[in-house]
């Protein structure tokens, strides 16, 4: 069995939204056209409270895309994005939501991060979406969405990891880009891990 993950495709990581990933819009089609192919779909939400130490706001004199030291963890200082309870954090609208599974939220707790859909930056919780794909009878994923060098990358190590076969569909990513490289890094991390690049053209 296999499903589909969909990472923060929310308002915050679009144009004009706080986080805006570069042609983040473009994935949305995307996701939509997949959809239907799948009978299993998730969605990654990016959650956070109005306090979380992942934003610059929160370190007096530092600005974003500055990395600072968070419990032990390296952490690249953000701009206030995907606050609970407002529009910024809700999923974009052209995005149809119809027949998803469920929404697994991340970046709850204050003090941690939390790129990946599974667990938090420091491995220190688990989301439960393993347990959940695991309990369906999912043994293979497909994961896109936003950001390829970021979330979406550690979603999909993190699914490896876990002992599903994993697949990216590099036209549903599109990167941030702090430094220019970054996505054909993630992709090479990627690959190198063991996850398939696909198109979404190729997926079934």
């Amino acid at each position: 069995m296999r499903a589909l993950i969909l990472v923060d495709l929310q308002n915050d990581f679009l144009p004009g939204g706080a986080l805006a990933v570069p042609n983040g819009d473009a994935v949305i089609p995307v996701a939509n056209a997949l959809l239907p192919r799948f009978e299993i779909v998730v969605a990654t939400q990016d959650w956070h409270p109005a306090d979380h130490m992942s934003f610059a706001a929160q370190h007096p004199g530092r600005s974003p895309g500055e990395v600072v030291d968070l419990d032990g963890l390296p952490q690249v200082l953000w701009p206030v994005h995907c606050v609970q309870g407002t529009r910024g954090a809700e999923f974009a609208a052209p995005l149809c939501q119809e027949g998803w599974g469920a929404v697994f939220v991340k970046g709850t707790d204050p003090r941690v991060d939390s790129y990946s859909g599974f667990y938090d930056n420091g491995h220190r919780a688990s989301t439960g979406l393993a347990d959940w794909l695991r309990g369906r009878g999912v043994d293979t994923v497909y994961v896109m969405g936003l950001a390829t060098d970021y979330c979406v990358k550690f979603t999909a190590l993190d699914a490896v990891s876990e002992g599903f076969a994993t697949h990216l569909v590099v036209d549903g990513c599109r990167g941030v880009e702090l430094a220019p490289g970054d996505v054909e890094a993630a992709l090479a991390e990627l690959r190198e891990a063991g996850v398939t690049l696909v198109d979404s053209g190729d997926v079934a």
